[in-house]
Parts: C-alpha cells; structure tokens; sequence
C-alpha cells in the first residue's frame, strides 16, 4: 500500500507538473496573440486619423513602401513568372490525361487568385523586407536611437511602427496583384507555345478575369491586406523588443519571419475555412 500510494503521488505531482507547462505554455501564446492584435488595431487607429501624418511620417511611409513594395517588383515578378509556368506544365501533364486541357485556363484563376499569389506576395516581403525591418529597429533600438526620438516628444509608435505597418499591407496588396497578372501572362506564353491554350490572349484574359467573382475579391483582399498587416505589426513589434547584445538581433529577425510565416499561413488556412467552407456547406445542404 505504501509504495501504491507513492507512485499515486509522483503519478498526480507529474500530472500536475504536464498541467502546469500546457497552460503557462498556453498563457504566453495567448498574451502573444492579444499583444499583436492591440497594436495591430492601435495602428490602423492611429492611421486614420490625418494629424498623424506629419511630412516626416509620410517620407517614412514613402520610403517603406518604396523598399518594401517597388524595389521588390522584379523578384515578384521572376517569382510569378516561373510559378506560371510551373502550373502550366504541371496542368497540362494532370489534365491533358484526363482529355481537361481546355480547364487550364479555369484553374490558373482558381488556384493563383485564391491561394498562390496572396501567399507568394507574403513570402517576398516576408523574406525581403521584414527581416530587413526587424534588423533596422533593433539596431535602432541597441544604438538608443529609440529613446531620442522619446525624448523629443517623437511617439516611436506613429514614426516607427504605424508607417512599417501600413506600408507593409499595401506592399502586399499591389505585389499580389502584379504576381497575379505576372502568372496569367506566363502561363498563356507557356500554354501557347505547347499547344495547350489555342485561345488569342484577348479571349484568355477575358475568359479569365470574366471568372473573377465577387467571392474571389472578397478573399482575395483580407489574404493580402490582413496578412500584411500582421508581418508588419511583427516585424517592427520584434525588432523594437531587443534588449541586450547586438547578437540578438540576428535572433531576433530570424524570430519574426518564422513567426510571421506561422501567422500567414494560419490566417489563410482560417480565411479559406471560412469563405470557401461555408460555400460549400450551402452548396451541399
């Protein structure tokens, strides 16, 4: 009995242990989660009120967005490009088998404007500008670059992180739309020269953006402004949070592109669940 009762205890103390982890574990990421949802709207209220967008506020945002979206158009569109033509192979190899090659027009516009093309606009400003801006506030934070403008009278959160923020989104936004265009074209040069789409490029493009519907745009904003929104929220929430040695800050970047990768794909696999699966549950009953 004694050593029954003595593993019950260690049992129950391992039980209460495993509890323990789970919801302090739990805690973190939930207080993680209402942190970037607070400046996420702080941001965008700061945003509409014009008397924030003082002249040095608006060359930030001009810069950021010059950096963050046009500086970034010719990789978007190399990126585009060759994922156009991927797909083209690829539907060509799947559905010229089934006898479906006159679909490959119809499955670009579904597969690119409702998950490709958001996710792939992500991608590159993730990789290309957020940890570029994740490493510019916290050297900015290290070198106590920070604590001057404090000290002017300069709110850091409407010079530093409002315009990162906005400018991100709308960055996402137009890249998303060019990748979009950018594999529409690619895929019809492809499936041209293979023999695949015997369509001119006038009725290929009207076919195509005809299928464009009003569900469609309804996806395809908040995968692209929501999601910006939130890289840029992280990217310059971490950057801002270094506190110790200048090693943290490679830590740091690499921190907020995993994270902002995470969020990315949680909020699309969200978005799809919900406008797409309630489609189809109406479809179906």
């Amino acid at each position: 009995m004694a050593e029954l009762a003595k593993s019950f205890r260690w049992s129950t103390a391992a039980v209460r242990l495993l509890l323990s982890r789970s919801g302090a574990g739990f805690l973190r990421r939930w207080n993680a989660a209402t942190y970037l949802l607070a400046v996420v709207g702080a941001a965008l209220w700061l945003a509409v009120q014009p008397r924030h967008w003082t002249a040095a506020v608006r060359s930030v945002l001009a810069r950021q967005v010059l950096f963050t979206g046009v500086e970034a158009l010719f990789f978007a569109l190399r990126v585009a490009g060759a994922v156009g033509v991927l797909l083209v192979v690829q539907a060509e190899l799947w559905l010229g088998r089934l006898g479906q090659s006159d679909m490959i027009g119809e499955l670009l516009m579904n597969v690119i404007v409702r998950e490709l093309a958001p996710l792939l606009a992500n991608f590159v400003v993730i990789v290309r500008s957020g940890t570029a801006m994740s490493t510019e506030l916290a050297n900015m934070r290290l070198k106590g670059e920070v604590h001057v403008l404090d000290a002017q009278g300069i709110d850091p959160m409407i010079y530093l992180v409002m315009p990162r923020v906005v400018s991100t989104a709308v960055s996402v936004f137009c890249l998303a739309v060019v990748m979009v265009v950018a594999c529409f074209v690619s895929g019809y040069v492809v499936g041209f020269l293979l023999g695949v789409i015997h369509n001119d490029a006038a009725t290929f493009f009207a076919d195509i953006f005809g299928r464009i519907g009003g569900m469609d745009l309804l996806f395809f904003a908040p995968k692209t402004v929501l999601t910006g929104l939130f890289i840029g929220t992280i990217c310059s929430v971490g950057g801002l949070s270094v506190r110790g040695a200048v090693t943290e800050v490679p830590q740091v970047a690499s921190r907020a592109a995993v994270t902002s990768l995470t969020v990315v794909f949680m909020v699309s696999a969200v978005l799809s669940l919900t406008i797409y699966g309630s489609v189809l549950f109406i479809e179906v009953f």
